[in-house]
């Protein structure tokens, strides 16, 4: 096993040695016409953005110095997007550039044609030397000129179209999530609590990047939406309540009439788990590690993250669901969409989860897909229905392509209305 691991470490490592080299030669080798300063510039900021990007991540993992993980996280987690975003820029204008070097064949001027020379009037006694006229250029090979040319336009195209794409996606995760509403309708919910509203909260991510501010706009953003209640359905942290206490205070502030409730995700469990429950519930937050609490009009169920399983504390589904009122409607609290199959088992009316971010890098959301039974969205399995929340923030790069963060109003629909 050991020896598998190895040799899948040594493949990845080819992998990513072979794609930074081709994005060095193209957008550094390519666009210069000789060794000198601008290539061992592309030299350093490849090979440094990744030293960067290891050091970020093996800091956070680690438990290094928190001012360490603020340093090394932005430029890290944004040369991780970067680098994403260029190689993809760069293999697209391998389509564009043989189109590029025709148009500039076509428009560059033809070689004029030699003159004829009218013949002399009477012969000469000496024949006059004659010159061998050069041979024509070749026109299918372009001028070392122009492939340098074609070379710098693709590679800045390539230059732009990354960093504004990763530029945005930035934007867009500080700016903060937006408010997204679904209706849910439930069979053996009463009529009494039809329009109830539940605010789904995932994947915030508070930590070296996203911190008090962050937090602050999510919460204000979630009373805004005036819930009923409000659901954090785990990953809320990437760090130890010693670095990331201050950051999480405002969740102090959350308002709903039926309070706040959480269970774990899996980042929980590497930023220490048994702490943070318990500073939420000092927040006010209810945790439900696999615990049930019966409301006026449904039941509200919470399980623990499958990752939770390592420390022994992982998911168990009898304790938060079994010798209930099977007539009354449940929603269940867990964090990843995989945990739906012992959902249905159980009778579970919907589940409510995050932990895929919508694949938050395209075209991350086809690996994502490929890992969750539900990316985001509604989905029905049996009779019972499962709402991915995209989340509200982000881990590693503070960017999403394709992905918008939310945070989604659930609002409970009585079929019986």
């Amino acid at each position: 096993m050991v020896i598998v691991y190895v040799l899948l470490a040594l493949a990845v490592l080819a992998v990513l040695v072979a794609a930074n080299w081709y994005l060095w030669r193209r957008l550094f080798r390519d666009t210069t016409t000789g060794p000198g300063r601008a290539r061992r510039t592309g030299v350093v900021v490849i090979a440094g953005g990744w030293i960067l990007a290891v050091g970020a991540l093996v800091a956070e993992r680690a438990g290094a110095p928190f001012l360490l993980q603020r340093v090394l996280a932005w430029p890290g987690f944004l040369w991780l997007a970067l680098s994403v975003y260029l190689l993809l820029a760069v293999l697209a204008g391998e389509v564009v550039r043989p189109l590029l070097r025709r148009v500039l064949e076509r428009r560059a001027p033809r070689p004029a044609q030699p003159t004829p020379t009218p013949a002399p009037a009477a012969p000469s006694l000496a024949p006059a030397p004659s010159a061998e006229p050069a041979p024509p250029a070749d026109p299918a090979q372009p001028a070392p000129s122009r492939r340098l040319l074609v070379s710098r336009v693709v590679a800045g195209a390539a230059a732009a179209a990354a960093v504004g794409t990763v530029g945005y996606g930035t934007y867009g995760v500080l700016r903060g999530p937006r408010v997204k509403r679904v209706t849910v309708p439930l069979a053996k919910l009463p009529r009494a609590a039809h329009g109830y509203r539940i605010a789904v909260v995932s994947d915030i991510h508070l930590g070296p990047i996203l911190g008090r501010g962050f937090a602050q706009t999510v919460v204000d953003t979630v009373n805004s939406t005036r819930p009923d209640l409000i659901a954090v359905v785990g990953d809320l942290v990437d760090g130890s309540v010693k670095d990331l206490g201050p950051a999480a205070a405002p969740l102090a502030q959350l308002e709903a009439r039926h309070g706040s409730w959480f269970v774990t995700g899996n980042h929980e469990y590497f930023s220490g788990a048994e702490q943070w429950v318990a500073e939420v519930r000092r927040l006010g937050l209810r945790p439900l590690e696999n615990a049930r609490a019966e409301l006026p009009w449904f039941d509200l169920a919470g399980v623990n993250d499958v990752t939770g399983e390592r420390e022994g504390h992982g998911p168990d589904y009898a304790k938060a669901l079994d010798d209930r009122d099977t007539a009354r409607a449940c929603v269940l609290l867990a964090h990843q969409p995989v945990q739906i199959h012992e959902a249905v088992r159980h009778g579970v009316d919907l589940q409510l989860s995050g932990h895929t971010h919508g694949g938050q890098l395209w075209p991350g959301n086809f690996i994502a897909a490929a890992a969750n039974p539900t990316l985001a969205g509604l989905d029905r399995y049996g009779d019972t229905q499962l709402y991915v929340s995209r989340g509200a923030g982000a881990w590693g790069p503070p960017t999403r392509v394709g992905a918008p963060s939310d945070i989604t109003v659930i609002e409970l629909a009585s079929t019986r209305a």
